[in-house]
């Protein structure tokens, strides 16, 4: 029959037949490639096999469709893929090369579109992705003179099938009439960098990044290829050594760099089935298992793998300076022109870059590979240093031994480098990217590109701590004073800022040593102290603050620091006014280096509290606990004389006040017991509930302020809408009158940490608020956004824990959770379904780790004594929120 026949079937079913055939060959060649690097074949073999393979199946697509048109236009690959350098799901870059197009041939360029049309669409119906475009040899020529980015991907031109002659002719032309000189491309390609940096914050170590595109990625490699191409007209890297640029030995480590984020990104590709260039936390683990780290927790599997990946992109990012810095010098300068300036007996500068006069000078005086450094931070005129003193640095490093950090001439020129004004935080971080700072300290070489595998910290521990020892320098100048105004005050306070630095350098350089990293560090901050001939005073001072780092902190975020006993424990633990002063500047600094989201106005103005109460303490005295009543006085008595300004009248003042407990004056500032009242006395019983929203509060926050019955769960249903609002709240203050009435205040914030702006949206939150509390009847309903993609990964299980506080006759709570969206409310439901009253909250959240308080008591205002009370609580909590 005719259906039987080949030559009788449509195209449509040719069209389907035949991507279903390419489609299982991809297939069956993918299947093919993975089995072969799970079995360990070299990964050069694999990207470019799977190059040859794609050139085959788009010669046979090309040959089916197009080979036929008049002209014979040529299919060239760009790109990696004209590299050769292709992975599993990279796209497919390809040029269509066609003849001069002429005026009266309108037929023959309807025909190409309409046959390459069906040839692209066809490569997406297979499940590539084809980067494309179609044009003459004198369009890509003008391309190539307009857009850097386009000369670059030509210069990586390779003929797939059709008339070679095209692409011949496009050759020829490039390098008849060289769009681009070897100076601006070079200073293109440069700029491209900077701005992909920036991209990236300019780090490479955070704990999500880009293999490709990040610094110290393979952009980086490809743009030494690029250059090499360019300015030689050759594509073989193994140039570097034939030119000098890099030993044999550095380009073997080169090469192994390059290979092993080949590996990871094929790894990603093949996990993930798409192009995936992105070290996401949801494939770290299953990678570091597939690149052999094995653990007993994910955490020890994973920090190696990914320590292993930040080393490699560091030394990534060093050829990458050298070679480009070796180019300009060579390929682009002129030797006669070097501008050669004489620094001392060991250095010299070369066109503003430092220099060893010969290559004896580490070997003679190992002390130089400090003070090099130490001469680079004092003349500013210099740009860095030259690519030829950075191999030797390198191959100097085993002249740091014990007898090297313990010579006081070093031990005084890094001292030298603390204490200079200027330039810290750009020669640590050569130090650190040449390798210096690891061997100079042995300890940092331990969290030289540790990770920590959390929500929290989202840099490395050596880069944040670098970005620690940048911020405390910021707060000493004055062009960054706008960012923290307090902290640029209190810095011209600080005598020695290098005790600051030295606390800033040592402060997590326990991490990873299997004890409490502050004492750890408080160790090894004392003997580096004594090593470099600081003081005893000096040396405690600097101790202390490794050791009590995260003390301001954990005080601010999660205790009640309106309660003065709390300030006063507090200062009693800081001791005087020059600890309070390092301490404060160090916080901060390590809150703003650990994560970019984590500081916000809230923290900001806690922290500003925190250390000015508590300077108030300690001029007032530490040999008495704080006279409560005199701080009820004094509130009340502030809010008394502005009251009175506003025109209250004492009747007024008399009604408000006279069913508010003393807990209240003594926990609330005079400026919003104003607020308070004014509101109160305004309003009418029938008007009840009173939903107030002040956008900005003394902390930072918006603050919301509700006057209403005290019915029980006005906590659960309050919880419940601010929640499903898409706000955070950072605090709760939650406090009933004599007669019933209930003067809770909430500070809030947006989900991302901003403010709440806009007055229509302070409108629709206080009436959505209002609408709810009218109707308590019910359940509130559950929150339903979706959980952020990482918390799966961070997941901390649920701790509860109940302790008795007398004086107040209540229960603390002690939740520890996952912060998961509704997490709030979600424990209001559970205190409604046990009949439990919310008298106080303290809401602290540290990465995916939530850790709340909660001050509470019965229906009856009793504390949950009874062990099946809070066996109740419990397993109502671990329902609710979850075991992890």
């Amino acid at each position: 029959m005719n259906s039987t026949n080949p030559s009788s079937r449509s195209p449509q079913a040719e069209t389907i037949d035949s991507i279903r055939l390419d489609k299982a060959q991809i297939q069956a060649h993918t299947d093919e490639l993975i089995r072969r690097f799970e079995a360990d074949e070299g990964i050069e073999n694999l990207i470019r096999a799977h190059a040859d393979f794609m050139d085959e199946l788009l010669k046979g697509a090309w040959r089916r469709r197009v080979s036929r048109l008049n002209g014979r236009p040529a299919l060239i690959a760009v790109g990696g893929y004209g590299r050769r350098e292709l992975h599993l799901h990279a796209d497919i870059d390809l040029l269509v090369l066609i003849e001069e197009r002429a005026p009266n041939q309108a037929d023959q360029h309807e025909a190409y579109e309409q046959t390459l049309g069906a040839f692209f669409s066809h490569l997406w119906d297979i499940g590539l992705k084809p980067g494309h475009s179609v044009r003459t040899v004198s369009e890509c020529v003008q391309a190539a003179h307009d857009d850097q980015t386009i000369m670059t991907n030509l210069l990586e031109a390779r003929l797939i099938d059709g008339t070679p002659g095209l692409l011949s002719t496009l050759q020829a032309r490039l390098a008849a009439e060289r769009p681009w000189s070897s100076a601006l491309f070079f200073e293109a390609k440069l700029a491209e960098q900077r701005l992909r940096y920036a991209k990236y914050h300019n780090t490479a170590y955070k704990l999500e990044p880009n293999i490709k595109e990040g610094p110290g990625g393979l952009r980086d490699i490809q743009i030494i290829g690029w250059i090499i191409k360019h300015h030689y007209n050759s594509a073989d890297l193994r140039h570097l050594v034939a030119y000098g640029w890099l030993t044999e030995a550095e380009f073997a480590e080169f090469i192994d760099a390059r290979n092993f984020l080949w590996k990871v990104r094929f790894a990603l590709h093949a996990l993930t089935g798409k192009c995936e260039d992105r070290l996401l936390f949801d494939n770290q683990e299953i990678l570091a298992e597939r690149f052999g780290y094995q653990a007993k927790t994910v955490n020890q599997a994973v920090e190696p793998f990914m320590q292993r990946y930040f080393r490699t992109v560091m030394g990534l990012e060093r050829f990458n300076e050298m070679v480009l810095q070796l180019f300009k010098e060579v390929a682009l300068g002129n030797p006669e022109e070097a501008l050669i300036t004489p620094i001392n007996s060991g250095f010299q500068a070369v066109n503003q870059f430092i220099e060893v006069l010969h290559p004896a000078v580490f070997q003679e005086r190992p002390a130089a590979l400090i003070e090099i450094f130490l001469l680079l931070q004092q003349n500013t005129a210099l740009q860095g240093i030259r690519a030829t003193t950075i191999r030797l640095i390198r191959q100097s490093l085993p002249l740091i031994d014990e007898n090297f950090r313990r010579n006081p001439e070093v031990c005084g020129l890094f001292m030298r480098i603390l204490r200079k004004s200027t330039g810290i935080t750009h020669v640590l971080r050569r130090m650190n990217r040449y390798g210096v700072l690891a061997a100079y300290l042995p300890e940092f070489a331990r969290v030289v590109g540790r990770m920590q595998y959390d929500l929290f910290h989202v840099y490395t521990v050596d880069e944040h701590t670098l970005f620690v020892i940048r911020n405390l320098r910021r707060f000493a100048l004055n062009r960054y004073r706008t960012e923290h105004p307090l902290c640029n005050e209190v810095f011209k306070l600080i005598e020695k800022p290098e005790l600051l630095y030295i606390a800033g350098l040592m402060h997590d350089i326990g991490k990873g040593s299997g004890g409490d990293h502050s004492q750890v560090g408080a160790e090894l901050a004392g003997e580096f102290c004594r090593r470099h001939g600081l003081g005893q005073r000096d040396t405690e001072l600097v101790q202390w603050l490794v050791r009590q780092h995260l003390l301001m902190s954990i005080t601010a975020q999660r205790k009640d620091i309106s309660d003065p006993t709390v300030i006063h424990k507090f200062a009693e633990v800081v001791g005087d006014s020059n600890h309070l002063h390092h301490l404060y500047l160090l916080t901060v600094a390590d809150i703003c280096a650990t994560n970019p989201t984590l500081w916000n106005a809230w923290k900001g103005a806690l922290l500003r509290e925190l250390f000015t109460s508590t300077r108030r303490a300690f001029r007032s005295g530490l040999e008495k606990p704080p006279d409560l009543d005199m701080r009820i006085r004094v509130n009340r008595e502030e809010a008394r004389s502005q009251l009175t300004r506003l025109g209250l009248s004492e009747t007024t003042l008399g009604r408000v006040w006279e069913t508010v407990s003393e807990d209240y004056f003594l926990r609330t500032q005079p400026d919003d017991i104003t607020w308070h009242t004014v509101a109160i006395a305004a309003t009418r019983e029938d008007e009840l509930p009173l939903v107030l929203l002040r956008p900005i509060n003394q902390r930072g926050s918006a603050e919301i302020f509700i006057y209403a019955r005290n019915v029980d769960f006005l906590f659960a249903h309050t919880t419940a809408v601010l929640d499903q609002l898409g706000l955070t709240v950072y605090d709760a203050k939650l406090i009933t009158t004599i007669n019933g009435y209930a003067l809770n205040s909430y500070h809030v914030l947006e989900n991302s940490g901003e403010p709440i702006k806009e007055q229509r949206r302070q409108i629709a939150i206080c009436a959505k608020l209002r609408q709810a509390l009218l109707n308590l009847d019910h359940e509130p309903t559950p929150v339903q956004r979706r959980e952020d993609r990482l918390l799966r990964h961070f997941m901390v299980p649920t701790e509860i824990y109940f302790r008795d506080v007398p004086e107040r006759s209540q229960t603390l709570l002690e939740l520890i959770a996952t912060d998961r969206p509704g997490l709030l409310s979600k424990v209001g439901l559970a205190f409604r379904r046990c009949q439990i009253r919310v008298h106080d909250a303290r809401i602290s959240t540290v990465g995916s780790r939530a850790e709340d308080f909660f001050l509470i008591t019965d229906r009856q205002d009793r504390p949950l004594n009874a062990p099946e009370q809070r066996r109740q609580l419990h397993d109502a909590l671990i329902e609710l929120v979850g075991e992890r």
